[in-house]
């Protein structure tokens, strides 16, 4: 061959060359793992391949058996907090300090928005499907409950510590600084209002062995006589609606259960859950005086939400009717791996993004004072300008979370793998490559 020939007719010596592959050599460094190929530059067609070759990767190491569905409902369901409260959540600069308002206050016609972003139930039916599988894999392996439980509780709890250090911190700062006491309290209530998310998750998780077996009409009717007591024969204690913040996401919880079970398989099922929910909810707004935002409104006598009220549950059935007449269409969108794996990358940093997703609104609200009074971030939310302006604004929420994802991540994932590392989940189900002539 002439490169061989070339070799043999050399007659003196040269200077030696960095080794062809060496890793410490930019320019050889292996664009996709192949020996002998080298880095691309960058640009958008190549950034794309690259996508899709990890997309792809993504594909190959998820297990057959694993139902990507769930997966999809639990990251809409994320998603869907997340840009509800971006939407509906506004930070006004009024009397020297920050104030909590919303849209809703001033355009009840916007209520319906709620209705979209407003999808804890899903998560909670998503919830108990998975937890009820894995508590009776755990137990078919012989694992404890005590075990599993730890496993289930460490991945959930373990990112609030870096959220309560870094506003411990934050607060004692403002306080120093003399920032108002006003403005203190309504950025620590953002920031920490989704731990009470956890906390409910927590501990139905840890009563999963007895929801198991549970039928979900028996919290269902918990809810119905609480709302009686309180709005039909206004008796009971003040402290009487509280009792919902269990029972009222029991219910979504424990048709999870009924899920893992196999009992909400049919298509029949789940039209009921859609209809009766919508129906029934329909019946309570318009009827028995309940408010149509499913979520709280500041300044609203009744709150749907906090805590959960009759409508917040019946609404919740629609929504679980719903996702599960969704599911197959799902599977189907799920097998194209660029979707699965954003969806998978949404799955992996959950908690990160609910737990962050305040904080970094609020950052920006902070940063942007020293710009003045910017529409859609601190002034007042009550015209369709301010709803036009914010959605503006969601492109640089999305950005600071994505800086909160990147310091805060390693809480829920755990530390980084080296560089130069591979999965192991991609190890264990992607086939070894053929190895390259270069080679």
């Amino acid at each position: 061959m002439p490169e061989q020939t070339a070799h043999v007719r050399r007659t003196r010596p040269r200077a030696p060359r960095p080794p062809a592959f060496s890793p410490t050599t930019p320019a050889a460094t292996p664009a996709s793992g192949v020996p002998g190929r080298t880095r691309s530059p960058l640009t958008p067609a190549t950034a794309l391949r690259a996508l899709r070759r990890a997309a792809r990767r993504v594909d190959a190491a998820t297990p057959a058996s694993r139902d990507r569905a769930l997966d999809a409902l639990r990251a809409f369901a994320i998603l869907g907090v997340v840009l509800g409260h971006w939407l509906v959540t506004a930070l006004v600069a009024r009397d020297g300090g920050l104030h909590t308002a919303s849209p809703l206050q001033h355009m009840p016609w916007l209520a319906p928005v709620s209705w979209l972003f407003q999808t804890l139930a899903v998560f909670f039916l998503v919830g108990g499907q998975v937890a009820t599988h894995s508590l009776a894999s755990a137990r078919a392996r012989g694992d404890s409950y005590a075990s599993w439980l730890r496993a289930r509780l460490a991945r959930l709890l373990r990112p609030v510590a870096a959220l309560l250090g870094l506003w411990s911190v934050t607060t004692v700062t403002l306080l120093l600084t003399g920032a108002p006491l006003s403005t203190v309290h309504t950025l620590l209530k953002l920031a920490l209002s989704p731990l009470w998310f956890l906390l409910v998750f927590a501990g139905l998780t840890a009563v999963t062995p007895l929801v198991a077996r549970l039928n979900p009409l028996w919290p269902f009717a918990v809810v119905l006589h609480v709302d009686v007591l309180r709005f039909g024969l206004h008796l009971g204690p003040s402290w009487l609606g509280w009792v919902n913040l269990a029972a009222g996401w029991l219910v979504p919880y424990a048709l999870g259960a009924a899920w893992a079970r196999g009992e909400l398989r049919s298509r029949r099922s789940a039209f009921v859950l859609l209809l009766g929910g919508t129906a029934a909810t329909a019946l309570l707004i318009t009827c028995a005086g309940y408010p149509a935002s499913m979520v709280g409104v500041p300044g609203a006598a009744t709150s749907n939400l906090n805590p959960p009220t009759l409508a917040a549950v019946t609404f919740g059935l629609a929504q679980c009717g719903l996702a599960l007449l969704l599911r197959d269409r799902l599977r189907r969108a799920m097998a194209r791996p660029l979707a699965w794996a954003a969806i998978a990358f949404v799955n992996l940093s959950a908690m990160t993004i609910f737990l962050w997703h305040q904080t970094a609104m609020m950052a920006t609200t902070a940063m942007g004072l020293l710009a003045g009074r910017l529409p859609g971030l601190h002034t007042s939310p009550d015209s369709v300008a301010w709803v036009a302006s914010r959605l503006v604004w969601l492109p640089v929420f999305l950005s600071v979370l994505a800086l909160c994802w990147a310091a805060f991540r390693h809480h829920e994932q755990g530390p980084a793998r080296p560089r130069h590392r591979s999965s192991q989940v991609i190890r264990r189900h992607v086939p070894p490559a053929r190895p390259s002539r270069h080679a």
